[in-house]
């Protein structure tokens, strides 16, 4: 498989010069200067992919062309959009670039509470608390409907068994403090969409007041809805892809659950499915993101893989682990539920150009103190692809030996 890192360009602090060094082979990048909406230049394109050229690496993935909200909540200016979307597949592929990573999730690209959770080691991995986003949701952002709503919600069998979401929150209300609100509104929508080209920048100066606007936009959109908008958009951009070659493959949801009244689409085994029988195209893919599946208690990760993996165009390797009341933080890689090591040799067997990097890495040894983005750190990535890369190794060492010799 190809081992590739994804660079938030020109500005990121770690250096394609650094890159090279640790065995980097591919780019996963983005043109994260271009406003939402307006049409990938070839010029920049192939002003982006001659720097990463000049460093000895390949431009190997996209991530991500974003999807305009009005795309998926199908709004007035869709079909203007998926134009300008179209525009800048073909530039893309003018300029080589065959492999486009994006995601299909309203208003919030992927949500977290703690960016900085201690571990037993000294390091800090990103963690998910149910109570907290409840908090954020029913006493920060104030939606109408989240405290029915998380009544209602209910906790996949296995875990959370007995907990009351409800009575959490409102233990919290008693305590929580200024300081942490704030905490949770960077965490929630700053921190973790701000450096991404997404809704949310790191100077918005009321983030709040923008998530409810965004959120109003989906105002009816039930799930039914929302696939029927992701089918319209593939059926629009399938030809070029037919015409330019490129492979389309959609991230999942992250978390794998329904948050802030919005419909999840691409959770389970079984909308995996959906998706790709309704627009039946092998340029209609899937980013296998071992990380944001195994974080559903419900997806047997393993088996998604083999069922998938003819249709998988790239792959994030990461791994979750559940606690038993259903809060779930990033794993080791070589540890939580997704079996990274059983995935490679899935992947490997399928298709052993496909390319992969490491994802949400610890943050470890000084990371913290050196402006990072969230979950993308420099020596717990570094420290994951070691591991990674001592997996394919291992399982490349593997096709070579013999056969022992039967007995008799």
């Amino acid at each position: 498989m190809e081992k590739t890192w994804r660079w938030f360009g020109k500005k990121d602090k770690i250096t394609l010069a650094m890159l090279r060094q640790i065995g980097v082979e591919g780019i996963v990048t983005a043109l994260h200067d271009v406003p939402l909406g307006e049409i990938w230049t070839r010029e920049a394109i192939r002003d982006l992919r001659e720097l990463i050229e000049s460093y000895g690496l390949r431009w190997s993935v996209v991530e991500s062309l974003p999807v305009t909200e009005t795309i998926k909540y199908g709004g007035p200016d869709r079909d203007e959009q998926i134009e300008i979307y179209k525009q800048s597949l073909r530039n893309l592929s003018a300029e080589g670039i065959h492999t486009v990573c994006y995601n299909f999730m309203p208003v919030l690209d992927w949500a977290r509470t703690d960016l900085l959770h201690p571990n037993a080691d000294g390091s800090s991995n990103l963690y998910f608390s149910y109570s907290e986003f409840a908090f954020f949701d029913i006493h920060i952002l104030k939606r109408k409907g989240a405290r029915e709503d998380w009544a209602a919600f209910t906790f996949p069998e296995g875990v959370g068994e007995g907990r009351d979401i409800l009575a959490e929150v409102d233990a919290l209300a008693k305590e929580m403090t200024p300081e942490r609100e704030h905490e949770l509104v960077e965490n929630i929508v700053i921190k973790t969409q701000g450096f991404v080209s997404g809704n949310f920048r790191e100077d918005d100066e009321a983030p709040l007041e923008k998530f409810r606007q965004f959120l109003d936009l989906y105002a009816g959109i039930d799930k039914a809805q929302l696939q029927a908008n992701l089918k319209y958009f593939l059926e629009a951009i399938m030809p070029v892809c037919e015409e330019c070659g490129m492979k389309m493959c959609v991230h999942p949801d992250d978390p794998p659950i329904p948050i802030l009244g919005l419909p999840r689409i691409v959770r389970t085994a079984e909308d995996i499915r959906w998706f790709l029988n309704a627009v039946p195209n092998v340029h209609n893919g899937l980013t296998f993101c071992a990380g944001s599946l195994s974080a559903g208690a419900y997806n047997d990760v393993v088996a998604m893989a083999r069922e998938f993996a003819p249709r998988t165009h790239f792959v994030h390797l990461r791994s979750c682990h559940i606690f038993p009341n259903g809060d779930f933080t990033e794993a080791s890689h070589l540890g939580g539920r997704a079996d990274l090591i059983e995935l490679c040799r899935i992947f490997e067997m399928e298709s052993p150009s496909l390319p992969f990097r490491v994802d949400h890495g610890r943050t470890m040894l000084g990371d913290e103190s050196r402006g990072y983005n969230a979950g993308y750190s420099f020596l717990g990535r570094m420290f994951a692809m070691a591991q990674m890369q001592g997996v394919l190794a291992t399982l490349e060492h593997e096709k070579t030996l013999a056969p022992l010799p039967l007995e008799g």
